[in-house]
């Protein structure tokens, strides 16, 4: 699916994103998606599959870089900071209403992995997404306190807070920011984290999914930035606007979009996605294609048709 190089401003930074636009004729602007994509992660990987396929069903769509990471600006490089990620789609959303090809009365936006967390808060507070859908959807705070299935011993994030505290005053004196690798050096020492761990490793640090610009680590002020954050708060918010989630049924992180359609008080779906793990979603043809399938129907109803 053909893509155009895009900008725009969040909150003072350039993000750099990769517009989708179907390549067949429409009599009128279309609906739009905005895409976000994992923690970590870059528009090339998943969030950019998703929108080309996206844009095959007849809906423009955006994926990009958020701050600080990939090709947008900010510094430090590979801070994850919950509450700019949430402006990042909002920005997005913004964007899209000034391209001709859209229909501003009709943008919706999904989130993967991080992201999925992250849209339900941009969702709550921004009345210009009409419907909002997440592919493995999780809060990454949450993933950070009580792990990926929720069975963390809890003085295991009071480390890591010790840790960001000890950064933060070594930044305050002159060193550089120290960072936080998100996988380890091997599979073999990736699998000792679990089939969530191996998965994660295998996609972004082989050729599967890796990609250059794909930090692959947090910078430690990103462990506090997130310490406080709650991207589940502002799931009443949504209100009466459609949500989809979609989760494989071999998703260690699946009982967070449990929580969510339990938090959900309008229109709601949860999907499953049989055999498939948190990572199978992000790229596997044998789940993605039902994963779109749904999300088609699903924003098909939700924005009205795309082709």
């Amino acid at each position: 699916m053909p893509r155009t190089r895009v900008t725009f401003d969040s909150a003072g930074i350039e993000i750099a994103g990769h517009l989708y636009v179907p390549d067949t004729a429409a009599p009128g602007p279309r609906p739009a998606i905005v895409v976000g994509h994992p923690g970590s992660g870059v528009k090339e990987q998943t969030a950019g599959l998703y929108a080309g396929r996206l844009a095959e069903q007849g809906f423009v769509a955006l994926a990009f870089d958020s701050a600080f990471q990939g090709e947008s600006g900010g510094l430090p490089r590979g801070l994850e900071d919950p509450a700019h990620r949430v402006e990042d789609l909002k920005a997005a959303v913004s964007f899209l209403t000034t391209r001709y090809e859209v229909d501003a009365d009709r943008i919706g936006a999904l989130g993967i992995c991080a992201s999925g967390g992250y849209v339900l808060t941009a969702t709550g507070g921004d009345h210009r997404i009409k419907a909002v859908a997440t592919v493995s959807g999780v809060d990454i705070a949450r993933q950070f306190r009580l792990g990926a299935d929720g069975t963390q011993n809890p003085a295991v994030f009071q480390g890591m807070l010790d840790a960001a505290a000890q950064a933060r005053t070594a930044a305050a004196r002159g060193a550089e920011p120290a960072v936080l690798p998100i996988f380890p050096e091997t599979a073999e020492q990736a699998a000792f984290a679990g089939e969530h761990g191996a998965d994660g490793f295998d996609y972004y640090c082989t050729p599967r999914g890796a990609h250059e610009r794909s930090a692959k680590f947090f910078v430690w002020d990103s462990v506090d930035r997130m310490a406080a954050f709650d991207a589940f708060q502002a799931v009443p918010l949504i209100g009466d606007r459609p949500l989809l989630q979609i989760v494989g049924t071999r998703a260690v992180t699946s009982w967070m979009a449990v929580d969510v359609h339990q938090r959900a008080t309008g229109p709601k779906e949860l999907r499953w996605i049989e055999g498939a793990s948190h990572v199978d979603l992000y790229d596997k043809k044998e789940y993605v294609d039902p994963a779109v399938a749904e999300l088609t129907d699903f924003f098909t109803a939700g924005l009205g048709a795309g082709k």
